[in-house]
């Protein structure tokens, strides 16, 4: 059973267009200096599955912060 969901950062390297950000509906997204930081509510598994979609875009992931 996954733990109770979590407010996260993920911070990822450029900016991230409308198109790439239609692989994360459920995260809100905003330009941090170069970067695009997404943030919402995730579960142990909606975690790993946005940190594995930043993988398969090849998307270059700076942080992962729990809020």
């Amino acid at each position: 059973m996954d733990p109770m969901p979590a407010r996260y950062a993920i911070r990822i390297r450029g900016h991230l267009g409308a198109t790439v950000l239609t692989a994360f509906p459920a995260l809100e997204s905003r330009r941090r200096g170069a970067d695009t930081v997404l943030t919402g509510l995730l579960d142990r598994s909606a975690l790993y599955g946005v940190l594995a979609e930043i993988e398969a875009l090849g998307l270059e992931l700076i942080e992962v912060r729990r809020l």
